[in-house]
């Protein structure tokens, strides 16, 4: 079965890849869950109108992107994070706690899946997050992680 991604799936296929799928996969996950359409011949004539609308949205997000960046741009965030005598915290730092506090402290907002955290934050001190924003507006940015 033929059908049209219409968000990124993983180990699956990308936001607007036409992709080869087992009918029952297909049938019964992608297309009842909104993540594709069939891709038949007019599903097919419509996916470069998709993809031309949905980069002209994003490239006005552009310039709000770029702002955000710069608004962020050598700043530290700040996280509480309650931890044993050594150092080493309970739990783990989330994206969703991120973007909360990005809004917080800074009056951000980000989606929190744009959100990309290292995975050896199991410590008090500083590490470094990515936010991917957009493909052309990744920022770095320091957060600390401090007794809570």
């Amino acid at each position: 079965m033929k059908v049209i991604m219409l968000q990124d799936v993983e180990k699956v296929g990308d936001k607007h890849e036409v992709i080869e799928v087992k009918a029952g996969f297909g049938r019964n996950y992608l297309l009842p869950r909104g993540l594709a359409i069939i891709g038949n011949k007019s599903n097919m004539g419509r996916l470069n109108e998709m993809i031309r609308r949905e980069n002209a949205q994003e490239q006005k997000k552009l310039d709000v992107y770029r702002d955000i960046a710069k608004k962020l741009q050598g700043k530290t965030l700040r996280v509480n994070a309650k931890s044993g005598t050594s150092g080493r915290i309970f739990g783990s730092i989330t994206q969703l706690q991120i973007r909360n506090l990005l809004q917080e402290q800074f009056g951000v907002d980000v989606e929190r899946r744009k959100i990309v955290l290292p995975e050896e934050a199991k410590d008090l001190g500083t590490y470094q997050f990515t936010m991917r924003l957009h493909p052309e507006v990744v920022q770095e940015m320091d957060m600390e992680l401090v007794q809570g």
